[in-house]
């Protein structure tokens, strides 16, 4: 080992790049980076984040992707273990309400305090709001059985085996739904359905969505939602300063070309410009299909091949508006809107793969909560429409402004809103074909791979990339999955095992559930 110098870090001689610079590459390298590695992360953008990165337009900001930070405490986790504080690089602001569902024409309050959301229930569906303390206690139980799931390496499967995970299996409620298992709770179908809506976080069907992710209902209710000052692309630039403060390699604006092999081991990167450099393990935070199809070369695929990815399922994807208005609307900082006829909308998205004239939408007003996304008076939204993916039969060039009058049009009859047309001072549209082409999102499934069993834990691309040695994944295409909190978990079970593979001692810490 030698002294890094300014760091004062002591410094190993091993070398690990990253590909992509997403939540999951930029916390592989602040972990790497703060445990003595030399770390060099290739970003082809010129800036951080992947789909969690932002832009900025005339003064407004936007996040392109995630707008809901939960589970906390799985990132301030990651700063933990690599001796930071995550409050000396981001600005927390814990939300309540959390958000605002609006079903048919009545409007509920997930509040931060579960008094006040069980007050919402009651005021909605009197009688029901017992139902709540049960379904807390039941999920938190759920969720600290499989929490040990959603931390474990299943590299190797033989560890899916292991009797500290026996006890989960009860809990995974194979068979049924998230739908199914919150009907247990909320005989409202109404009431139950307000708190499905998470499983579109995983680009799926309440209907459709593995039961066992009817707790991520109950994390939000548990562990709060947050908001980052500056918006939640402010994430990966916060790790990315922090990585960076641990001695680590941030290249921006230099795009990969393709993985060097030798035999069935990664040894390096070829870089567009043709620069070839090599390392002792490799990381791709590539969204996976993109990666699988682009970064390695040809031929030496055998199990993730073009012809098997087709055949494997994906999320579905999403029409978004970026707007710049000039006046601030009296919106909640979150808003979820459901279609009229919700199930037939469910149906045409995940089912039949076609675009829909009753929509369910999302906004983020959070220029009520930040005033940084914005010139003084005036607000950044972001609205959100699920879709089919690429697979779809539609014709994003000549759906595209359909779309856009059925989000006007929505504005006006569900939320009273019917002047944002004449507002707007900067728009900016992103569909299925455009996370595709400017994302380089495969089939433009914004989420992923789905979550659905067939493709869960030990089924899922292993972080320990099994089709090459030295090679190792992170990100929404991996165990655990899509998702912030389950990104960061990605980037830290491949970390470790590169790590353990290097033979260095790090700090380990549990998380409460």
């Amino acid at each position: 080992m030698k002294d890094l110098g300014s760091t004062g870090l002591a410094r190993s001689s091993k070398k690990v790049i990253i590909v992509g610079g997403g939540p999951g590459g930029v916390a592989s390298a602040l972990l790497l980076a703060s445990r003595g590695i030399e770390v060099h992360l290739y970003e082809k953008h010129d800036r951080l984040g992947g789909r969690t990165a932002a832009h900025e337009i005339n003064g407004y900001r936007f996040d392109i992707g995630p707008t809901f930070l939960m589970m906390k405490s799985l990132l301030d986790r990651i700063f933990i273990e690599a001796g930071k504080d995550s409050a000396d690089y981001l600005d927390f602001v814990r939300l309540d309400p959390m958000y605002e569902l609006r079903y048919d024409d009545e409007i509920f309050r997930a509040c931060n305090n579960t008094e006040d959301t069980k007050a919402e229930i009651e005021r909605l569906f009197p009688g029901q709001s017992p139902a709540m303390d049960v379904f807390l206690k039941k999920e938190k139980a759920r969720f600290r059985r499989l929490l040990p799931a959603f931390q474990r390496d299943f590299s190797v499967s033989l560890k899916t085996l292991s009797p500290d995970l026996l006890p989960a299996l009860p809990h995974l409620s194979l068979g049924s739904t998230v739908f199914d298992n919150l009907k247990k709770y909320f005989t409202d179908e109404k009431l139950a359905l307000l708190f499905s809506f998470q499983s579109k976080y995983l680009g799926m069907s309440a209907w459709e969505c593995p039961g066992a992710f009817a707790m991520l209902s109950y994390m939000e209710h548990e562990h709060g939602i947050y908001h980052t000052i500056g918006g939640l692309s402010e994430i990966p630039a916060g790790l990315g300063r922090a990585a960076q403060d641990c001695g680590a390699h941030l290249h921006t604006g230099t795009p990969v070309k393709e993985l060097i092999l030798s035999g069935r081991k990664v040894i390096g990167v070829e870089l567009e410009n043709g620069e070839k450099v090599f390392a002792d393990s490799v990381i791709i935070n590539a969204d996976f299909g993109h990666a699988m199809t682009n970064l390695v070369p040809e031929g030496a695929l055998k199990k993730y091949t073009r012809e098997k990815l087709e055949k494997m399922k994906f999320s579905c994807s999403t029409f978004m508006m970026h707007l710049g208005v000039d006046k601030i609307y009296d919106l909640p900082h979150h808003s979820i809107v459901f279609a009229r006829d919700y199930k037939k909308n469910v149906e045409e998205i995940f089912k039949l793969n076609r675009s829909s004239d009753d929509i369910s939408f999302y906004v983020r007003n959070a220029s009520v909560t930040d005033p940084t996304l914005a010139p003084p008076g005036k607000s950044s939204l972001y609205i959100l429409v699920p879709t089919p993916n690429l697979d779809g039969d539609v014709d994003w060039d000549d759906v595209q402004e359909r779309y856009r009058n059925l989000i006007f049009k929505a504005f006006a009859d569900r939320l009273g809103i019917d002047d944002l047309a004449r507002h707007i001072e900067v728009e900016k549209i992103y569909t299925p074909r455009t996370w595709s082409t400017e994302l380089d999102i495969f089939k433009g499934a914004t989420f992923n791979l789905s979550h659905c069993l067939s493709q869960m834990a030990f089924l899922r691309p292993k972080n320990r990339f099994e089709e090459f040695s030295n090679c190792f994944l992170v990100g929404g295409g991996t165990h655990p999955g899509s998702g912030l909190p389950t990104i960061f978990e990605s980037a830290r079970i491949a970390s470790n095992l590169i790590s353990d593979g290097f033979g260095l001692k790090y700090e380990r810490t549990e998380i409460v559930a």
